[in-house]
């Protein structure tokens, strides 16, 4: 995931460095994989400075040049020989001074300016056009700054140049909370907090969006289940356009290409908050309704890409009164996103089914921003927030203003995770007595509530965003995190037991056997213990009613846990066979799984290995 360093400071204020906050962001998990510094204008202008022309004569050899003295704001005249048609005594110009490195707009290297005799002249520098520093495309003649700039002032002052750099994350698949600028801002601020290191940190304010009654579209959710929060409101008047050039820098920062105002509002709030957002064209939505729905199997859809899926009964989709319009939490359809004649839109802010979003990407090999973060669990929380933010911007940067109410459809509210912590099994755990109020501070900038402490035991409440803390292991984890796993000593003594081994010892045995078969030329194998449930119908040996299933396998291959190493070995030997590699040997060891009624238990069932 890549994260921009100017982007990630307007949520959280620090006079830190960039190094040092890739090193607190590795620090607690947030892993800095990847650390460089981009340049808004290639060679960021170094050498460049404002100057000030104090004479302008015709060149004595040559018509269509001008020998000048240009003040760098040194107060010592400078001769410098200029070509351009526009340069006049008095004007304020850019300046390359000797040994500056420029790179012209559309070249691939740059050159260096150095001292030169044009036509038997001295001259000591360059006076700039746009193209020739990289600030635009203009070559009519040189830039031709305001009288009240400053000689001497910088390039890059001027032209308010902003150096970047840009962080590579490591991101864990159970971090989707810090999927965001705002993420890892906000995991960040938990550090700085608790280490006393000054910052600031806060999201943008947005306003309570006024609901209007001239374009409203209707919304039904006909499942709850997958789809538990799903906003949406209508906008009119929208122009869409080119974004302005802050949003496109930003879009760029990230290696996203800007596209139009509309969509870049959308993918800018993506990687702001980490909630996706999708825009539909209201003029495309038959019926001027909304409804979310599963389709019939095998329904024909095409998607952005223009590739006609075939959809499956599981697949949520955002449809209108008549037809699809857009695999949910995945992928648009072709027929209803926005396009530059768009004049009103329909902006969705949801919160969906995690295992359904997850089984549609696989079923349809699709892998999108959007899916990356519903599928791992968003927060149902910022869902009104993104919704307010977009309407801003849209109503900012479109010129859109809000023609229907505000829908919220949420009829069961996502719960925060509760659950006790012992401060003694936390020490336990930790392997060192950290002190009570530390790890309260800890836990209270994680944003986690500590709702009940009774006898060293507290009730804690950990908003729904924080998808992998849901028991006392995980808050143990995030506070050794914070505290810092460097600063647990590794004991000086290790203690160790003698216990009694069994006979015969079946690991000695494993052992024993391996290296006999290995030595006779065998390969160990070692096969997934998910299966196929086909493999087991009909046989005698192993019955498919004891089979341990899955509940939401990933395919109707990896549905079960085997029975026997059997055919997960038979697999093998197809596809080396069938690679033409049929000369084999080949042992495996491994447990198999069998479901036994009579140790079944309420909520699931106890399966048993052998």
């Amino acid at each position: 995931m890549k994260i921009s360093l100017n982007w990630l400071k307007t949520y959280i204020q620090t006079d830190l460095d960039a190094e040092s906050i890739a090193r607190y962001l590795t620090q607690i998990g947030l892993e800095v994989e990847a650390f460089e510094k981009v340049e808004s204008i290639r060679g960021g202008l170094a050498g460049l400075v404002v100057g000030e022309v104090l004479t302008c004569e015709k060149h004595p050899d040559a018509d269509k040049l001008h020998v000048t003295t240009v003040d760098l704001g040194d107060g010592v005249p400078t001769q410098i020989v200029c070509g351009a048609p526009n340069v006049a005594a008095g004007e304020k110009v850019i300046v390359a001074t000797l040994n500056a490195v420029l790179y012209p707009v559309g070249e691939e290297n740059g050159f260096k300016i150095k001292k030169s005799k044009i036509r038997g002249v001295e001259s000591f520098g360059m006076l700039c056009a746009e193209d020739e520093i990289g600030v635009g495309v203009s070559h009519d003649g040189i830039i031709v700054l305001p009288s009240e700039v400053k000689a001497g002032t910088p390039a890059a002052d001027y032209f308010q140049l902003e150096d970047d750099y840009l962080l590579e994350i490591g991101l864990t698949p159970n971090r989707v909370d810090a999927a965001s600028h705002y993420g890892v801002a906000r995991d960040l601020a938990v550090y700085l907090q608790v280490n006393d290191i000054p910052y600031h940190f806060a999201l943008p304010k947005v306003e309570p969006i006024v609901p209007g009654s001239a374009r409203t579209i209707a919304v039904e959710v006909q499942h709850a289940e997958a789809a538990p929060r799903y906003m949406g409101v209508t906008m009119t008047g929208v122009k869409v356009g080119p974004s302005p050039e802050w949003l496109q820098q930003r879009l760029r920062a990230i290696g996203l290409n800007p596209h139009n105002n509309v969509v870049d509002i959308t993918n800018f709030i993506l990687h702001e908050t980490g909630q996706p957002l999708h825009a539909f064209d209201a003029s495309k939505i038959q019926g001027d309704r909304i409804v979310v729905r599963t389709c019939a199997e095998g329904t024909p859809f095409t998607t952005l890409d223009g590739v006609e899926r075939k959809l499956s009964a599981e697949d949520l989709m955002i449809c209108n009164a008549e037809a699809p319009m857009c695999l949910a939490g995945v992928f648009g359809g072709q027929d209803s996103g926005v396009s530059d004649s768009t004049c009103e839109v329909f902006i969705e802010s949801a919160y969906f089914n995690p295992v359904w979003i997850r089984k549609t990407a696989k079923r349809h090999g699709l892998n999108t921003d959007a899916s990356f973060r519903y599928e791992r669990g968003i927060d149902p929380n910022m869902t009104p927030y993104a919704l307010q933010r977009a309407v801003q911007l849209i109503g900012a940067l479109a010129g859109g203003v809000v023609s229907s109410p505000v829908t919220d459809l949420y009829p069961s509210p996502i719960q925060p995770f509760r659950f006790e912590v012992s401060y003694e099994r936390m020490v336990r755990l930790i392997g060192k007595p950290i002190p009570q109020e530390t790890i309260r501070r800890i836990i209270l900038a994680l944003d986690v509530q500590i709702e009940r402490e009774e006898n060293g035991v507290w009730t804690v409440c950990v908003p729904p965003y924080r998808v992998d803390v849901q028991r006392e292991a995980d808050l143990v984890e995030d506070v050794l995190r914070i505290y810092g796993y460097d600063r647990i000593e590794i004991p000086a003594h290790v203690n160790s037991t003698l216990s009694y081994a069994p006979k015969p010892n079946r690991d000695k045995i494993v052992n024993q056997l391996s290296d006999r078969l290995s030595s006779l030329g065998f390969h160990e194998i070692m096969s997934n213990s998910l299966t196929k449930a086909a493999y087991y119908d009909g046989l005698e040996s192993y019955k498919a009613e004891h089979c341990v299933r899955i509940i939401n396998p990933l395919s109707a291959d990896l549905n079960v846990m085997r029975q026997t190493l059997l055919f997960n070995m038979m697999e093998a030997i197809q596809l080396n066979v069938n690679r033409r590699n049929g000369d084999l040997k080949l042992y495996e060891y491994g447990n198999c799984y069998f479901y036994d009624p009579s140790k079944a238990e309420e909520g699931g069932v106890a399966p048993y290995s052998q």
